[in-house]
């Protein structure tokens, strides 16, 4: 039996009152700050990249498909990956269903990773995704905007603002290796799921970054990593709003899956 508190529904009506208050709040911070993400400052694009599409290379301002403004998610699947993360690939169970939304709204989205534009292709088929999906392979782009460990240990990103978060990826491979051997079990699980090890699994990172595009420029507008990316993922907040949350914690933590690997009843 459960031990969590039993009142009357008086007494939930005004804590719930209390809470909606605080609520409240969250939601005008919210507001704020969405307006401040908005008026930063834009960083024109200089550096040519060249993507793999299923319809051949483009350009990064060919992939904004005739829009202004583009979203791209920085999709965990390395070259060496046989699968894409589970848990970006948990994210990206929601995007379908937003595109046509974000095209009224001037707005391209798209999914950019390492891997071979064929093993995407493949596995956006298994996954049931139609989004655009494209490969920087051989390209720069993953390594200067923060989402992907450089190559040698003197390379910096091209966008100051992102060195930090590339940094993470040199320091857990190279220069911390007792972070690396102390990672929550979550990561070994997932690069096992990905078909790779540890330091191939962590040489690439997730994240979000946004583009707008003037002309013939391109800027960059921002980029969020790690929990600044919850907000692509729709379960995790009806999950806050249930008695059990998102149950991470203790020996009977949920395992996220992929969709098509959960044990049906």
């Amino acid at each position: 039996m459960s031990d969590h508190r039993i009142a009357t529904r008086e007494q939930w009506a005004t804590e719930r009152a209390e809470l909606l208050k605080r609520e409240k709040e969250l939601s005008r911070m919210g507001d704020e700050l969405a307006r401040q993400r908005r008026e930063l400052p834009w960083v024109a694009v200089e550096k040519e990249y060249t993507f793999q599409t299923a319809d051949g290379n483009r350009t990064l301002a060919e992939l904004f498909a005739g829009r202004s403004q583009l979203i791209v998610y920085h999709f965990m699947f390395g070259p060496d990956y046989e699968a894409g993360c589970t848990t970006c690939s948990s994210t990206a169970d929601s995007f379908n269903g937003v595109l046509a939304h974000l095209s009224a709204w001037d707005v391209t989205m798209i999914c950019v990773s390492r891997a071979p534009i064929e093993k995407l292709q493949d596995y956006r088929q298994r996954m049931g995704w139609s989004f655009d999906w494209v490969s920087s392979e051989g390209s720069d782009f993953n390594v200067d905007y923060g989402v992907a460990a450089a190559d040698g240990p003197t390379r910096e990103p091209a966008v100051p603002l992102l060195q930090a978060n590339e940094l993470v990826f040199r320091r857990m491979l190279t220069e911390r290796p007792e972070l690396r051997d102390n990672l929550p079990p979550v990561a070994s699980r997932n690069a096992r799921a990905s078909g790779t090890d540890i330091d191939g699994y962590l040489s690439d990172g997730h994240g979000v970054s946004v583009f707008v595009r003037e002309g013939d420029t391109v800027y960059h507008c921002y980029s969020s990593y790690a929990r600044g990316t919850e907000f692509l993922m729709g379960y995790y907040a009806i999950l806050d709003r249930v008695p059990k949350g998102r149950n991470e914690d203790g020996p009977a933590a949920f395992q996220l899956r992929r969709h098509d690997e959960y044990e049906t009843g």
